[in-house]
Order: structure tokens, then sequence, then C-alpha cells
């Protein structure tokens, strides 16, 4: 089987963490292009959203393996596999550091994309046909201060979709990372008013500031549908023989020849 440039009809797409943010734009755009759109999340996306809302609690392994049987029984199995569900726990000292809060990262950043692989990936395998995307982050090539535990398990991530490139390549199923870089989403324009609030300044003047300190090239944040293209493009067609590789959707962030 292969999906021809745009089209994906059809073809059956599972987003996770696919009620808002990149999430909701991917599966906006997968919809759009005439996929069978499945979302999970632990809340419900928009009533406009043209996809299959399966709830899910991709935080404990009962609960990604609840997804994945709900998945199987519903469609299948899936074609595309976006995993983007992720979250960091708040920023801490990195020595200081509890234990619950790096397991809490590693649970969610890294464990769930490998527990619903685990589950999806060997149809795929026994199709000889399979994309899976997994949204990674540049915070896995520049961590912030404070947040060593999110950080760590994105290049974690990295690694382990490298890897699994290599061990499903010769049954034609392709693994690729995204690290989108500081995108407008809604939880970062949440996260932008609370400081906002703090400092006594508009969240315009607060995205301003993370866009100056980051040295964003291109002066901007991202917006959503920016990195939704980007895996769009990834799971079609014209990217048949990319696999095993990772694309910054970063405006310019990490200098990199």
């Amino acid at each position: 089987m292969t999906v021809e440039a745009e089209d994906f009809d059809g073809v059956r797409v599972l987003v996770t963490g696919g009620s808002r943010g990149l999430g909701e734009a991917t599966a906006r755009r997968f919809a759009a292009a005439g996929a069978t759109v499945l979302t999970a999340s632990r809340s419900k996306p928009s009533e406009d959203l043209s996809a299959t809302f399966v709830p899910a609690d991709l935080s404990t392994e009962q609960g990604v393996a609840e997804l994945g049987r709900r998945v199987l029984d519903r469609v299948g199995g899936v074609d595309v596999l976006v995993n983007n569900a992720g979250a960091a726990s708040a920023p801490a000292p990195t020595l200081s550091r509890s234990e619950e809060s790096w397991q809490a990262d590693l649970e969610m950043n890294l464990l769930s994309a490998v527990r619903l692989d685990r589950a999806l990936v060997p149809g795929m395998v026994e199709r000889r046909f399979g994309v899976v995307v997994h949204v990674s982050s540049i915070a896995s090539r520049l961590p912030q201060r404070g947040e060593v535990s999110y950080a760590a398990a994105k290049a974690a991530l990295n690694a382990y979709s490298r890897e699994l490139a290599t061990e499903v390549g010769e049954s034609g199923v392709r693994v690729v990372c995204v690290l989108p870089g500081f995108v407008a989403t809604e939880g970062a324009a949440a996260h932008l008013r609370h400081i906002a609030d703090q400092q006594g300044v508009s969240p315009d003047e607060v995205e301003q500031q993370i866009v100056d300190h980051l040295k964003v090239p291109m002066g901007r944040a991202g917006d959503p549908e920016d990195v939704a293209e980007m895996i769009a493009f990834l799971a079609s067609g014209r990217a048949k023989w990319i696999t095993g590789a990772q694309f910054r959707v970063d405006g310019g962030i990490i200098p990199a020849l």
C-alpha cells in the first residue's frame, strides 16, 4: 500500500493528544485530506473536528493498553500513528527534582509511545505498510534550565525512534521524529497568561520575551499548523524513502549544519 502525495482517502490515522494544540491541528490536516481519523486524549476535542474520539489516559500502562484494544476493535489497526501526547512536570532544580516527576515525564513522553507502538506497529509490520511519527521536542537537543526530566525523556524518544526504524524498515514501516520548537498552542497561551499576570505585562510581551530568549531567527512563535504540515508530509508518499530521521520545526532556533 502506498499513500500518494496528499491523498489520504481511506487511510486510518490515530493522533494521540488530539483534542487541542498540535494534535488537533494534525488531526484536522489529515481529515481535510480524506483520512479516517481517530483522536485519543483525556479531554474531548471540538465538535467540528471530523474525527472519532477515543477517550484515553496515556500516562499509565493500563490506559495505553486499553487504547490499543479499542483502536483494534474499532478500525482493525492504523496506517499512520502520530504519537503526539506529552506533558512536562513543573520546573525544578535538576539535583532536587523528585523521583515522582522523573517517572511522570518518562511515562508520558517516552513510555506512552513505546507502549502504543507495541500495540499497533505489529499490525503495520504484518501488512507491510505504516508510518509512525513521534512528536518529540527541540528540548531534546536544547534543554532548558529546570526541565531536565522532560528534555531527557524526549531525547530518549529520539533514540528509541531511530532504533525502531531500523527494526521495522525491512517490513515497509517508516518511523520518524518531529521536533517542534516554541509553538503558540492553547496550552502555551495559558502559560503565557500566567506569566504575564505575574509580571504585569501582556501575553504578547511575554511571548516576545521567549522568542528573544530563544533567539528565534524568524522572530515569532510557530503555529500548530506549521508542525501539522510537516507531519502530513512525512506520512505521505512523497516521503516514502524517509525513515529513522529527525525533523526540527523550530523557526531556526537550533543552529545546525
